[in-house]
């Protein structure tokens, strides 16, 4: 058989595939070669539809946004599988807590690689948030259009503060017992709020059993669940407001600067 029969052959076979009822009732529209289908494809996907169909080339350099954004959601990511798997073998108890903590360590396989991870990611998603909310406040990104994704992405920035405050009390050792109770001692200095902040914080007058299962609850299910829908929400509004916030124009000055040289260069 020939190399053009094959060919006939193979593209009859796709053309078949592509047109089945199988098919179609996946993938809606055809391959995104042109803007409409690329349209069509990104609004008909459930994770794709969060992000703009088309993005500033010079938003996207790497010297512009550093990737802090990402970076942040990759983390986020990598704390959910590894903070899935410390579930399974640690049990909000002050009796039983440290003790799974050094279990953790010791006895179960890749349990101190897998605890390292979720520490060290946490850590560094507070410091890429961080710096992602500079470089958005330094390139004046919070401006209009843009002003309410600014104000989600303080609410992910608190979130995120809340995440690493919660589990820091999670391995109910001295250090997080006695950080967690200066920690606490701040909220009766809420303004009218006060001593009601204090006791849904730590269920109580001290820091004990109900601090710890109000912390752990608040650790794998509420700040999580907030966290992703406020992703989705910041998300989507990119995609809303145009994409990335781009560079600002150059300057006039720019402008007739570069005019003048390309004057230049064609006289030579």
């Amino acid at each position: 058989m020939s190399s053009t029969s094959k060919k006939s052959l193979l593209d009859t076979m796709t053309q078949k595939m592509v047109e089945s009822q199988v098919w179609r009732s996946i993938f809606r529209h055809g391959y995104p070669d042109t803007p409409l289908n690329q349209s069509l494809v990104m609004m008909g996907n459930v994770f794709l539809h969060l992000h703009p169909v088309k993005v500033s080339r010079q938003a996207m350099k790497i010297t512009y946004t550093w990737c802090m954004g990402g970076i942040s959601f990759f983390l986020f990511l990598l704390l959910t599988l590894t903070g899935v798997f410390l579930m399974f073998f640690y049990i909000p108890d002050i009796h039983v807590a440290y003790q799974n903590i050094n279990q953790l360590d010791s006895a179960v396989s890749f349990g101190q690689l897998v605890r390292n991870m979720h520490r060290w990611a946490a850590h560094l998603m507070v410091v890429s948030v961080s710096l992602h909310m500079i470089r958005v406040f330094y390139h004046g990104a919070y401006k209009p259009p843009r002003e309410f994704n600014w104000l989600v992405g303080v609410g992910l920035f608190f979130v995120t503060l809340f995440l690493s405050f919660t589990g820091y009390l999670l391995p109910w050792d001295q250090i997080a017992i006695w950080a967690i109770t200066v920690g606490t001692n701040l909220a009766p200095y809420t303004p009218i709020l006060g001593d009601a902040v204090y006791k849904v914080m730590t269920g109580g007058s001290t820091v004990g059993q109900p601090t710890l299962i109000r912390f752990y609850v608040a650790h794998v299910i509420l700040l999580p669940l907030a966290a992703a829908l406020l992703m989705a929400v910041h998300f989507w509004r990119i995609r809303k407001d145009g994409g990335e916030a781009g560079p600002p124009p150059p300057s006039r000055r720019e402008i007739e600067s570069s005019a003048e040289r390309s004057t230049v260069g064609a006289a030579r």
